[in-house]
């Protein structure tokens, strides 16, 4: 049986770089689909049309240049460079009529020889996720106004380590959050991994770095994304990944932000290893 990921990241060949897709508007944040499953769709795209499975995702940079709605899309791919141990691929992916959409590039490559170390460390003493608050407990009367997405409510759970809801009052500290992502239905590949492709929809959340600083002022801003670069350095097992998310600088109407994804091992009481780390400029949009 095919777990909703795989079936809404499926794309169809309709000619020479070329394919079809279709956006469940169930991956709608405030308001769109969330970019990284648009961004998972050039990247099935791309990896069809190179059609080498020794050359795997390594790093990809998405420029956001125009809305990309749910509902049908198509997708243009085009094979750079292709070469025995590493190609490059663009694709971009528009709604129909539409002159432009989001445009990604991606880095598929073979294994090689080389060194292998982390010099990045996780968050320290890290609860495991049936000890966290999800996203999806009942919510306190204060939490007036606040209506949660179709995407965290049917794809994605969240469950916060380090970090405050928005109708809390607490003090601002510093630009960081921690949390537990699990998909509903994970996508397992028939090796017993994550697909990667899932782990760029877990990176692509970085503004919640920002709010955990400003508290949210009135819930009344939200945070489209300028762009996204995702480096993918690890398979993941595991259903529960834990996310550490950090906001580095705000200023001019933009954000630059970071996002640290580890897997923790099935119940996350395992060795934490970085599989994806990602970084983000975002601006900021205002209802009022």
């Amino acid at each position: 049986m095919t777990d909703t990921f795989t079936s809404t990241t499926t794309v169809t060949p309709v000619g020479p770089g070329r394919y079809d897709a279709v956006i469940d508007s169930s991956w709608n944040l405030r308001p769109l689909p969330q970019g990284g499953i648009v961004t998972a769709l050039a990247l099935r795209a791309m990896s069809d049309a190179l059609g080498d499975p020794t050359q795997v995702l390594r790093s990809l940079h998405t420029t956001f240049v125009a809305q990309v709605a749910s509902g049908p899309v198509s997708i243009t791919v085009e094979v750079l460079r292709r070469g025995r141990s590493m190609s490059h691929l663009r694709a971009e992916v528009v709604n129909a009529g539409a002159e432009r959409g989001h445009l990604t590039t991606g880095v598929f490559g073979a294994t090689r020889r080389g060194f292998s170390f982390t010099d990045l460390a996780p968050p320290d003493q890290i609860p495991l996720p049936r000890e966290c608050r999800s996203w999806r407990d009942p919510l306190p009367p204060e939490a007036v106004g606040f209506e949660p997405t179709p995407f965290w409510e049917r794809h994605v759970e969240g469950r916060t380590v380090v970090g405050h809801a928005p109708w809390e009052e607490y003090v601002p500290g510093n630009a960081e959050i921690v949390l537990w992502y699990r998909f509903d239905d994970p996508p397992y590949l028939p090796d017993g991994t994550i697909d990667p492709l899932a782990l760029v929809v877990l990176a692509d959340t970085m503004p919640g770095a920002v709010g955990e600083k400003v508290r949210h002022e009135d819930n009344n801003w939200f945070a489209p994304s300028v762009d996204l670069t995702v480096h993918l350095l690890d398979e993941c097992r595991s259903p529960w990944v834990l996310a550490h998310n950090r906001a580095r600088f705000a200023g001019d109407g933009y954000a630059s932000a970071d996002m640290a994804l580890w897997d923790c091992g099935e119940d996350g009481s395992g060795p934490p290893r970085l599989v994806t780390y990602a970084t983000q400029l975002f601006l900021f949009s205002f209802a009022t």
